[in-house]
């Protein structure tokens, strides 16, 4: 077995009005996602589970975790083989289907970084590289659905 890693968050409701959940509109869905020394997530369900749309909910942080580990995973890819990013941009969508007597899932994530390069010499196999990011992303490698990627690659100054 290969090195082991453990990771610590305490997730705390905020949301009791008073009654508890006394009943399914009686309270609310908020709380915060904590880890020593950092910030505080502020965070509630989805708006169509009555969260609060301004909190982030867990939906939102799975498509959020996934972006971020390909992202991570693909920096340091580049930077092992020359690769110069000087802008990295994800606009990451996730789908979830909710079915009758089931309470959903995932179908799929799709990530669209937008990949800036220092030099157009850089451009095919900053391309490349997502490939192998994706296969080596243990996020990716730790969910049931599809994730898959749309990168685009340009050079920085030259516009497309």
């Amino acid at each position: 077995m290969g090195k082991e890693h453990g990771y610590e968050v305490t997730v705390r409701w905020t949301g009791n009005t008073g009654s508890g959940t006394g009943g399914y509109r009686a309270y609310d869905r908020s709380h915060d996602v904590l880890a020593a020394g950092r910030p505080a997530i502020l965070a509630s369900a989805d708006p169509a589970f009555r969260g609060d749309p301004e909190r982030w909910n867990p939906e939102e942080l799975l498509v959020a975790s996934l972006s971020q580990c390909h992202m991570l995973t693909y920096l340091a890819l580049c930077a092992r083989n020359g690769v110069v990013v000087t802008g990295y941009e994800d606009l990451a969508r996730g789908r979830m289907v909710e079915t009758p007597g089931d309470s959903g899932h995932f179908t799929e994530v799709v990530l669209n970084p937008v990949v800036t390069v220092a030099d157009a010499s850089m451009v095919d196999l900053a391309g490349a590289l997502h490939e192998r990011a994706h296969a080596d992303c243990f996020i990716a490698r730790s969910v049931n659905f599809p994730v898959r990627h749309a990168p685009v690659v340009q050079v920085a100054g030259v516009t497309v």
